[in-house]
């Protein structure tokens, strides 16, 4: 199909790209467009004006800020992936964005557009979500910091206010003893994900003393595993760790669609946690 007219507009700078949004409640954030894209081909979104970024320096790069990792929303899936910096301070975000879609869309795709996105089916809403990260909003005001916890609001809707444009990411690093892994369940590379699950583990002493775990695509947003990680606190791999996984699925409400019923989401919430969790253990 034809998208619906629209104007387009490249500005300068992050300045004017805020202010660009600000004067008009309908215009889009155009990055790698591919999500937007598909949803104006197919009508299923009608802004008014695209506001295209994807010349600003300031959404640029990956940074190590010592106690974090700094990206930028501009950072294609690719660049985060095979970034040096990113894999040493905040592996499971390098594990997890060389699983989005193919390598087509990973040189295209922003870090900051999935994100912005708000589809809970995406690989990286829950992954940062489980990291406690800290997303970087710039408007005509200043910088906004919003956490990764109060960021994704409902099914493709996230706290970003008018006038505001995604400006980077900030992961916190875990630091040593933890081991990162993310699993998911998809029909083809270029599928959302059925199900996934993003793991970070802490052994100690042969126990697990600390997990974090992200799960996509059971629920209008993305989610904390909290009784799933609760339980996890002090387990022994074996009979413990499934028993604590199989309460993954507590307190979700995964969709029904084409390709999975909420049922069988909940079954592989279960299995793919318990998969996820063993794996981040054992790479410690």
């Amino acid at each position: 199909m034809i998208p619906a007219q629209f104007d387009y507009v490249r500005p300068a700078s992050l300045a004017e790209a805020c202010q660009e949004l600000g004067s008009d409640e309908d215009a889009k954030v155009l990055a790698g467009g591919q999500s937007l894209l598909p949803f104006l081909r197919l009508r299923l979104a009608y802004p008014s004006k695209l506001v295209d970024v994807g010349r600003l320096a300031d959404l640029k790069g990956v940074h190590d800020r010592g106690d974090h990792v700094y990206i930028g929303a501009m950072a294609t899936h690719d660049e985060v992936m095979r970034s040096p910096v990113v894999t040493a301070g905040c592996p499971l975000v390098a594990l997890a964005a060389a699983q989005v879609a193919d390598p087509a869309i990973r040189h295209r795709g922003t870090f900051g557009g999935s994100l912005a996105h708000a589809d809970p089916a995406g690989d990286l809403p829950a992954v940062v979500l489980a990291l406690d990260a800290v997303f970087v909003a710039a408007s005509a005001g200043g910088e906004r910091e919003i956490p990764a916890a109060e960021f994704f609001v409902d099914y493709l809707e996230s706290s970003l206010r008018q006038g505001e444009i995604l400006a980077g990411v900030r992961i916190p690093k875990l630091g040593q003893g933890w081991g990162f892994h993310y699993e998911k369940f998809h029909r083809t590379a270029q599928a959302w994900a059925i199900v996934g699950v993003a793991a970070a583990v802490r052994r100690s002493n042969g126990s697990i003393a600390e997990a974090r775990i992200g799960l996509t695509n059971m629920g209008s947003t993305p989610l904390r595993a909290s009784a799933a990680e609760a339980a996890l606190q002090g387990a022994e791999l074996g009979d413990q760790v499934r028993q604590a996984c199989a309460e993954a699925a507590a307190d979700t409400s995964p969709p029904a669609d084409l390709h999975a019923q909420p049922d069988y989401r909940r079954h592989l919430a279960k299995v793919l946690t318990d998969r996820a969790v063993r794996a981040a253990a054992g790479a410690l």
